[in-house]
């Protein structure tokens, strides 16, 4: 495995649209997709910085992921995603070398992109997104 770059940060939010007011008035970053993704509850903005990106991340639902990740949390840093070549491939590679799995098959994410996650508890108290964008 080598991943390409860092695709994004995803930084968990109480509320999106005061989280964007933040990123572009005071960091000057310019929000440029704003888009929700229903079947992890959850709805996301993005801010481009050199090649990196990153995701705000705002609960749709108490009980998804995020709200249950700053229900016990609070808000900040929830993951780091990076960009890899041939997902599938990839998550073989890092469950044969004892990473544990949250995605043992990639799922459809934001932008289009495959996603899967490695276990936090596997990759040293950081969850981690592996993205694969097919479509390049």
């Amino acid at each position: 495995m080598k991943p390409s770059h860092i695709e994004h940060i995803g930084i968990a939010v109480k509320n999106l649209e005061e989280s964007i007011k933040y990123y572009q008035d005071v960091l000057g970053l310019e929000c440029y997709n704003i888009e929700e993704v229903k079947d992890q509850k959850v709805r996301t903005a993005f801010f481009k910085i050199g090649d990196a990106k990153i995701e705000l991340l705002e609960s749709t639902d108490p009980e998804g992921p995020i709200g249950k990740y700053i229900e016990k949390k609070g808000e900040g840093i929830h993951h780091i995603a990076f960009a890899v070549n041939g997902i599938e491939k990839t998550l073989k590679h890092v469950e044969d070398n004892g990473v544990r799995l949250i995605d043992s098959t990639p799922r459809k994410g934001a932008e289009g992109l495959e996603i899967a996650f490695l276990h936090p508890k596997s990759t040293f108290g950081v969850l981690t997104e592996l993205c694969e964008d097919k479509n390049k």
